[in-house]
């Protein structure tokens, strides 16, 4: 049977939100099979759960926000990444704030924060949505068009193209595949970080956003070149944080999907309204669990792997 995971020990963080400034303390605790992800904000007077859902996504601006009643919680993407990435499906996520740390701007601290708590095989199935007929969601025309889909795979890849008038993303890849099946998670895309531009900062800080970004934990470019001292990560960073970024949002569904996606010029609102249109559509896809993991696609049933 491919079993469930949730972590085997507890493990703590603590970082600042990217887009408040506000010090946050998060602490990683395991959870008992069919739990699935929840946050829960410890802070308030009377702490509440938060469970990952595509229903409880209540804004999408920069970065996905998951609420519950006025509880909310901003920025969930790149430790969903990491959880999708790694296979997790029951964790209860501690958080003194309303934003996720956002650390080094990737899903890599949140990687190493699960690996070094340990992951534990659960006496319990793991569940996908199989997509059994393509799903898709587009907005706009011409030179703004923008879309994302899902179709039947046996396993789970992502395709993703992305379309940015900037000397220095345009002297990069903009197009990458990751497969969970050939390629590493932790290797291959976790440590692509974030990215914004000078221009848009000032703008940003006056609408709130932004407070906590800076180049210890995002790539900024100005009109011309990327300014963090150490450069690029990936010579296509820029689109494999869009695919991470992809994993996080799509894992907001509660369950691995075994899909393709695919997508141009997509973000955390077309990824999910991709989700609701899913779900919408309950003739296109089902839940499966596999009592031989040798019928199971290859990359979900061995155990996560380091760097």
């Amino acid at each position: 049977m491919l079993q469930q995971r949730t972590l085997k020990s507890l493990t703590r963080a603590v970082g600042v939100g990217l887009h408040s400034g506000q010090r946050v303390e998060m602490t990683l605790r395991p959870a008992q099979p069919d739990t699935g992800i929840v946050f829960r904000r410890v802070d308030l007077p009377q702490p509440v759960d938060i469970p990952v859902s595509a229903q409880a996504v209540s804004d999408t601006r920069l970065a996905s926000t998951l609420s519950r009643g006025d509880a909310k919680v901003h920025t969930v993407e790149h430790l969903m990444s990491a959880c999708a990435g790694l296979g997790i499906d029951n964790l209860y996520i501690d958080i003194t704030a309303e934003e996720v740390p956002i650390l080094d701007g990737s899903a890599a601290s949140f990687v190493f924060l699960l690996q070094s708590a340990g992951i534990e095989l659960q006496k319990a199935p793991k569940r996908f949505i199989r997509i059994t007929e393509a799903i898709e969601v587009r907005e706009g025309e011409g030179a703004g068009q923008k879309w994302a889909r899902l179709d039947p795979y046996h396993g789970y890849k992502l395709n993703f193209e992305i379309d940015f008038d900037h000397p220095a993303v345009d002297g990069t890849g903009q197009r990458v595949e990751f497969d969970m099946s050939v390629h590493n998670y932790s290797r291959d895309i976790a440590r692509a970080r974030t990215f914004g531009f000078t221009r848009d900062v000032e703008m940003m800080r006056a609408n709130g956003l932004a407070l906590g970004g800076g180049l210890d934990n995002a790539i900024v470019m100005d009109d011309y070149k990327v300014l963090n001292a150490g450069g690029l990560r990936y010579d296509d960073e820029f689109v494999k944080h869009k695919i991470l970024d992809a994993m996080g949002d799509l894992y907001i569904l509660g369950k691995p999907l075994l899909a393709a996606y695919s997508a141009f010029r997509s973000g955390h609102a077309m990824n999910n309204k991709l989700l609701r249109e899913l779900l919408r559509r309950s003739d296109a896809w089902e839940t499966v669990t596999f009592d031989n993991e040798k019928l199971a696609p290859k990359g979900f049933a061995q155990p996560a792997r380091a760097w």
